[in-house]
């Protein structure tokens, strides 16, 4: 039970009580948080067009149930790249959990291992990787962009293998930094990256100490971040992020694990075939949740493109948008193994810590296995191409 207060003279409105889905969580957000560190959270790039056109897509594809099925029991569990999960919903790498809740990421971490789901961990965690590590028994992918300095890739590479991590997810649509003007007007500035903060303390050779301890340097020190436009963001991703790194790239970075690697920000069938042709071990949809280019198109209405690409020789994965189990069945039934969520995770932390995290992917298996059984489907595998009708095929029926 729950009710709604209107506080005036504002327009918005307060919840009181357990929320019931996750719109819910993230008004609970909105209140719980810092403006600055909310707009970083929930804001897209520009006129936040993609962002909203992630959502909204979903809300154009009809579910078309079968009838007389028996769905007495539903199974949700799922596999991905080996591992046994509950459900087809993964937590996918977000930044600086800890401007959310005081212990961050590890937090999080805990959360999937309840849940029994695989947590990827941001390089831009408030968290180290160790610690994360450390603070559970759960399946953990670590996501990774390349940096101008590649040794200093590697050693992350190398540190996230050593703790056990099971793939790497290489980001792959941010040679820039998309224009959060949020961020801008807010003069965001984040804390140090836990991440780099230990480079000095692994092995290496004289002759690379000095460029260690500069990378150090600066992605410690605050005052590298600050930039005339505001947000230091933009500014740390020009000095340290590797805009060359192209296709050919990726044969190197397979060199230096034993790890899976998955690529996530494809949208295009075209580089869905390079993605095979490289050798990586699967895609991730996406589009970035609408934080990088602008009027990029909604994930769900690629994601079948790249299905079709891939036909079957790796797995596809997605996010974008993702905020009911009605849309996690879409998904699945235009061809993803599983979805990733992004925002709603950081939601339930900073309305309810651990709980809320459990809550909210609580929430979206529930919803799941209800739309599920409304559908005739019993379990992940019968979810079929046949169960949704797009836009694109409404609209062809009426010509």
């Amino acid at each position: 039970m729950y009710l709604l207060l209107r506080c005036f003279p504002s327009s918005r409105w307060t919840m009181v009580g357990e929320p019931v889905n996750l719109n819910e969580f993230q008004e609970l957000a909105r209140e719980a948080l810092p403006k600055m560190y909310y707009d970083f959270y929930a804001g897209g790039a520009e006129d936040q067009y993609t962002l909203e056109e992630n959502m909204e897509a979903f809300r154009r594809i009809m579910i078309q149930p079968r009838i007389l099925v028996d769905v007495s029991r539903i199974d949700l569990s799922t596999n991905v790249l080996g591992y046994n999960i509950s459900a087809p919903i993964l937590i996918a790498p977000t930044a600086l959990h800890k401007l959310a809740h005081p212990e961050g990421e590890v937090v999080t971490a805990r959360a999937a291992a309840a849940c029994k789901t695989i947590m990827a961990l941001s390089f831009t965690s408030s968290c180290t990787l160790e610690e994360v590590a450390s603070s559970c028994n759960a399946v953990r992918f670590f996501q990774i962009y390349v940096y101008k300095r590649r040794d200093l890739s590697a050693l992350l590479v190398q540190r996230a293998e050593r703790n056990g991590y099971k793939a790497l997810v290489l980001t792959a649509d941010s040679p820039r930094v998309g224009r959060k003007e949020a961020d801008i007007k807010n003069k965001m500035i984040l804390p140090k990256l836990k991440n780099t903060e230990r480079f000095l303390s692994l092995e290496a050779s004289s002759d690379n100490v000095s460029d260690l301890e500069a990378f150090t340097k600066e992605t410690k020190d605050a005052s590298f971040w600050w930039k005339d436009n505001g947000s230091n963001l933009a500014a740390f991703a020009k000095e340290t992020k590797d805009a060359s790194f192209c296709w050919k790239d990726i044969e190197w970075l397979s060199t230096i694990t034993n790890m899976p690697i998955l690529i996530k920000g494809l949208l295009t069938r075209e580089d869905a075939i390079k993605a095979v042709k490289v050798g990586v071990a699967g895609i991730v949809v996406s589009n970035h949740g609408g934080r990088q280019l602008d009027y990029a198109p909604a994930t769900i209405t690629v994601l079948e493109e790249v299905v079709q690409a891939v036909g079957g020789r790796i797995p596809v994965f997605f996010d974008g948008g993702v905020r009911r189990g009605t849309d996690v069945f879409k998904a699945l039934a235009l061809g993803a193994q599983a979805v990733l969520i992004g925002r709603p995770v950081i939601y339930g932390l900073a309305a309810k810590g651990e709980y809320g995290v459990r809550q909210v992917i609580k929430m979206l298996k529930d919803e799941l296995e209800l739309t599920m059984a409304l559908s005739g489907c019993t379990s992940v595998k019968a979810i079929t191409r046949r169960h949704v009708r797009t836009e694109r095929e409404r609209l062809h029926s009426m010509l």
